[in-house]
């Protein structure tokens, strides 16, 4: 009988599982290798995504129906999942913005008291300028009644960056009283909380797509623009902070615990498309777990395919390579910019590939 596992396997979904909806086939083939004749995975695997737009049971049900197998909810870290930690913001009254099942993913996390995007704009619809149709057609007076904004929840893209952008930025500027409005900015300004700050993703497009990340560039920079002063966070999840591989290694744990494989968790390996999210994040946390005394995760090894944002082809002469002097970068300015941390301890064609090169490190049968 094979001695239990001493390791766990961090997945992104797109660009490593998926492309869009179509599931890589060498996705396919890995998990072929990592399920038991009953269906069952012989290593604790974590999907690690900076999706935000979807539940996390509805992920894991779209999981389950792509890759074949039984994926729990708990088993899957949204961008937004760390959050549940926060529970210093989670009465307070929360504008959030995104896209899918907001309030629904927002009540989840803890947090009470919520105002979408779309209930702000009803209350005060002057504030909504941009879009010609959706202008009102006569003067309204601004409601008086309505509870003040305590802080911002950005879960994710939402669909009308022109609105969202507006009316978050009159928040801030208003400290939660859009309606009146202020003569100075005040700063320190409101909370704001954010997830998953990716720049670009991986669809069916031969190009990456806008993220999450490119809808806070651009919040910042209207932000700086007005006031002379930077966006501060309160508090940044997804991939590469530090607080979401620490969720993500808290799950591998309690999955192992709950499949009876008594042996701590010591190696993790974490694979990713993105460098700037995935490889980035994964070295962060492999050099923080080489200062913890306590604990049971020793390592995170980061591997790199190219199914995804990354992509085979060697750089151009005109195109600085990854992590070079040069390099334009991709991450959000509050994780900073180490560019060593971009280069993954090992780069492979694909998950199947990737999962090959565990195996064979662990010393498990291929």
């Amino acid at each position: 009988m094979k001695s239990p596992p001493t390791f766990g396997l961090l997945l992104d979904i797109d660009g490593v599982l998926v492309r869009g909806h179509q599931v890589i086939p060498a996705a396919q083939e890995a998990f072929r290798r990592l399920l038991d004749p009953q269906g069952q995975l012989r290593v604790p695997v974590v999907f690690v995504t900076n999706a935000g737009n979807i539940s996390q049971c509805s992920k894991a049900e779209e999981l389950s129906a792509q890759l074949g197998f039984q994926v729990e909810p708990d088993q899957v870290i949204l961008s937004h999942s760390p959050m549940k930690l926060f529970s210093q913001h989670h009465d307070r009254r929360m504008l959030v913005s995104g896209q899918g099942p907001l309030v629904e993913n927002a009540r989840a996390l803890g947090f009470k008291h919520l105002v979408t995007v779309d209930e702000l704009r009803a209350a005060f619809p002057v504030l909504d300028m941009v879009d010609l149709q959706r202008r009102p057609k006569t003067t309204l007076l601004p409601r008086s009644d309505f509870p003040a904004i305590e802080g911002v929840l950005l879960l994710g893209e939402p669909v009308r960056w022109e609105t969202s952008l507006q009316l978050i930025t009159d928040v801030l500027l208003s400290d939660g009283n859009p309606g009146t409005g202020l003569a100075t900015a005040p700063y320190p300004h409101l909370p704001v909380l954010a997830s998953n700050t990716d720049l670009l993703w991986m669809a069916e497009a031969k190009m990456p797509r806008f993220g999450h990340g490119t809808f806070l560039l651009c919040l910042e920079a209207i932000y700086r623009k007005l006031t002379g002063r930077e966006l501060c966070y309160s508090g940044l999840t997804g991939k590469p902070s530090l607080l979401t591989y620490r969720y993500a290694e808290g799950l591998l744990a309690r999955q192992a615990a709950r499949r009876g494989w008594a042996a701590p968790i010591r190696s993790l390996y974490a694979v990713g498309d993105n460098p700037m999210s995935d490889i980035y994040g994964a070295n962060l946390f492999h050099q923080h777990l080489q200062t913890q005394q306590e604990g049971a995760a020793r390592s995170c090894a980061s591997i790199l395919v190219c199914t995804g944002v990354y992509g085979p082809q060697a750089p151009s002469p005109t195109v600085p390579a990854l992590g070079s002097e040069g390099s334009p970068f991709h991450g959000h300015r509050d994780f900073g910019f180490r560019p060593e941390l971009l280069q993954a301890a090992h780069v492979v064609s694909d998950l199947h590939e990737a999962v090959q090169l565990v195996l064979r490190k662990e010393g498990w049968a291929l």
